[in-house]
């Protein structure tokens, strides 16, 4: 087949982007990324910090608010990117808080309308959901180790409605859901008082 039908049935790959926070400027947020309030809740405090565990030294991209309040979901959007389909996937460490939570946020249209899979220590397991008009529905979860003080990889693969969640590269969750079928930014998010690392943020889009 020549390149270009290939491309036009969507069985090429656009050029990824990766992340990894290492030239950006510590104790601040990084050019391009945003830190929207969501539901309501209290400012967060996202910074690049040096951490010697990085999986790509020597930065990584930290949530530091430990604002216990519930119903608090710290996100960090990168503002130039849209996906609809293609992979997304992230190294993540939790390393302080009640909740210990970490995750993806994808098909982002703004703080109230988006699509997240986290892996959460304190109750060990994977869940995957929606957040439409400002109110979190689960999709699915399933129950997984997710050891505190150890990075993770955590990726998310889209096809139309379909949604495989796959950690350190085992699918452990699909499902379906026809609520944010757009293109949409893709970002990180906690939950809670979670202190979280990121490290390696990889974006591919296929057309």
């Amino acid at each position: 087949m020549k390149f270009s039908l290939l491309l036009a049935l969507g069985l090429v790959a656009s050029p990824g982007r990766i992340i990894n926070f290492d030239a950006d400027a510590l104790g601040k947020i990084p050019p391009g990324w945003s830190a929207p309030i969501a539901n309501g809740g209290s400012a967060s405090r996202w910074e690049v910090l040096r951490d010697r565990t990085a999986p790509t030294q020597p930065y990584v991209l930290a949530q530091l608010s430990e604002d216990p309040r519930a119903n608090r979901f710290p996100l960090a959007i990168l503002n130039a990117v849209e996906l609809r389909d293609g992979d997304v996937s992230v190294r993540l460490k939790p390393v302080a808080g009640q909740d210990r939570s970490g995750g993806v946020v994808f098909r982002y249209r703004d703080a109230g309308n988006y699509y997240l899979a986290s892996t959460d220590d304190s109750q060990q397991d994977v869940a995957l959901f929606k957040v439409e008009n400002g109110r979190r529905f689960p999709i699915g979860s399933v129950k997984h180790d997710v050891p505190a003080n150890a990075w993770r990889i955590l990726k998310i693969s889209l096809a139309g409605p379909r949604i495989q969640v796959y950690l350190d590269h085992r699918r452990i969750l699909t499902a379906a859901d026809n609520s944010f079928t757009a293109a949409g930014k893709v970002g990180l998010c906690t939950a809670g008082d979670s202190v979280t690392y990121f490290d390696d943020f990889r974006v591919y889009p296929k057309q």
